[in-house]
């Protein structure tokens, strides 16, 4: 009896997946098989800190080089970020087919083209295939095996008409443009054109992998503290640091929604794709998120607004005196913005929006936890409260979460903000959803 030999495994066919990371914290790029793609440019040396940063997210990574990209970077450092061989002809000795550029994509999840030079873009808009980067690109099976391009370039080639109008050809075949930035390049000349830095491209990578639950809608998110004035210098506010919130927004926009982000005054970068707005006070806070209502689905209030401010704020520095008595201060309560937001005509249907505005809030407590979110959900009249204890989370990365309502409470597996962020994002879809069905 004959048996057919099986076919010749390539050199550069992805790995079997890994199980994730060793201590239970989850990787985000975990089972993931990219091919990385570096085109000649000086931006390839951040392409060796991209390449770690993707491993160390749990990706296994099989790297390109072009012959320009020869130029700037060694195949031995990307072989050795990599743990893998490099691929740099399409003529590889090491395929026992010869068909190197057919074998790269069919078990990856994306190409990632990092950096994206002037001459690829025109290749790849002209479907031009004479060398190993293209030859991957189009070969690729797009319905499993998306382009992700970063582009890298001086400024006036950017702007180029020639280039624009490549850009707008390779999105319309479906690639995903990831950048460029802004500020100074290699030349000394300042402007568009610069590559992403490594992270993120990583966060870029990761986010391009989430569900896309809330594409379509519009979430409009509070975070951080308020800070109340007692007199230029002084004030009152609390611990809060607006990590939450700011991973709720980067999660809302990774699941594909457009996010208006309402900040406090924290130090925290804005999440890519969100719209952000600062503020520092509860009644500032107010002002900015009531114009915001009518054009949103999802309303996410997880700012720790100051209950109270001073009826007046000094115009001056209160000066501390020899033998003077300690100042005092009278208080007045500060707007409820989400019970505002709950009751306003504003989160009523209207024409470009059928369904009501969909309120969750947030109560950070220091006891009886459950008792307090229930109370707090009834008092404001939303349907979902995230309750959680204030002094175990104010400033850290991570967090437990216990989502309140109608029906009792089910606590989310503790973790890192940004994951419970995510599911947090995706229980609201899921509502969304089922509240649309």
């Amino acid at each position: 009896m004959k048996h057919s030999a099986p076919a010749p495994r390539s050199v550069f066919a992805a790995p079997e997946p890994s199980a994730g990371a060793a201590d239970g914290h989850a990787l985000p790029l975990a089972g993931r098989h990219l091919v990385l793609a570096l085109t000649g440019g000086i931006a390839c040396y951040k392409s060796a800190e991209l390449l770690r940063l993707l491993v160390k997210a749990g990706a296994t990574v099989q790297v390109v080089m072009s012959e320009g990209a020869l130029r700037f970077i060694t195949e031995a450092t990307m072989q050795a970020l990599s743990g893998r061989p490099v691929l740099t002809s399409a003529w590889d000795a090491r395929e026992p087919d010869s068909m190197a550029h057919i074998h790269l994509t069919r078990q990856a999840d994306a190409v990632l083209v990092a950096p994206a030079s002037t001459d690829f873009i025109a290749r790849l808009a002209a479907g031009r295939c004479d060398e190993i980067v293209s030859l991957a690109c189009v070969a690729r099976p797009p319905q499993r095996c998306a382009l992700l391009v970063a582009p890298a370039m001086n400024r006036e080639m950017w702007a180029h008409p020639a280039t624009q109008r490549n850009v707008r050809r390779i999105v319309d075949d479906g690639a995903v443009l990831l950048g460029p930035a802004a500020g100074a390049q290699a030349c000394g000349e300042v402007g568009d054109g610069r590559m992403l830095e490594p992270a993120e491209l990583l966060d870029a990578v990761v986010a391009h992998f989430q569900p896309k639950s809330l594409r379509g809608l519009r979430m409009l998110v509070t975070a951080g503290p308020t800070f109340e004035a007692l007199d230029p210098v002084r004030g009152l506010t609390n611990r809060s640091s607006g990590k939450m919130g700011f991973a709720i927004a980067r999660a809302a926009a990774e699941a594909g929604a457009e996010v208006t982000l309402v900040a406090g005054p924290v130090h925290l970068p804005t999440p890519a794709g969100v719209q952000r707005i600062d503020v520092e006070s509860a009644r500032d806070m107010l002002q900015a998120v009531m114009p915001q209502v009518a054009g949103h689905d999802v309303f996410v209030a997880t700012a720790a607004v100051a209950d109270w401010r001073p009826a007046e704020a000094a115009e001056h520095k209160i000066k501390k005196a020899a033998d003077a008595a300690a100042p005092e201060w009278a208080l007045v309560e500060n707007p409820d913005i989400l019970a505002t937001v709950a009751a306003s005509v504003e989160a009523r249907p209207h024409a470009a929006r059928p369904r009501p505005l969909y309120c969750v809030g947030f109560a950070a407590e220091s006891e009886r936890l459950l008792e307090h979110a229930r109370a707090k959900r009834e008092r404001k009249g939303i349907p979902l409260i995230v309750a959680n204890l204030g002094p175990a989370t104010f400033g850290r990365d991570d967090n437990a979460l216990v989502l309140v309502d109608e029906q009792g409470e089910r606590p989310l597996p503790a973790g890192d903000k940004l994951a419970l962020a995510r599911l947090l994002v995706a229980d609201i879809a899921a509502r969304l959803a089922l509240a649309s069905a």
